[in-house]
């Protein structure tokens, strides 16, 4: 004859197994990746990429030395403010 399985532990219903233990919160502050520094820089960076493009915008005199030359170097400085705001450490407190 075939011996039936008993289990060891007893079996929880399915309400009960669907409950999460209750877990003790702790007080540890929240570290967020990026400092108020690093806000204050991107900011900036936006606010330099769209004089860039203000620079480059307009229909007068399209081969002018400011659209050319001085509004895509500005955008290019707005993007590396914007790499560095975005790679630099917060500070240790």
């Amino acid at each position: 004859m075939a011996q039936q399985f008993k289990p060891t532990t007893p079996l929880k219903s399915s309400a009960q197994a669907a409950k999460p233990a209750l877990k003790t919160t702790s007080t540890t502050p929240v570290e967020f990746i990026f400092d108020k520094g690093n806000y204050k820089f991107l900011i900036i960076s936006v606010l330099v990429v769209a004089f860039g493009f203000v620079l480059m915008s307009g229909t007068t005199d399209i081969y002018s030395t400011t659209k050319i030359v001085i509004a895509p170097i500005v955008v290019l400085a707005g993007f590396g403010l914007g790499f560095y705001a975005i790679l630099k450490k917060p500070e240790v407190k």
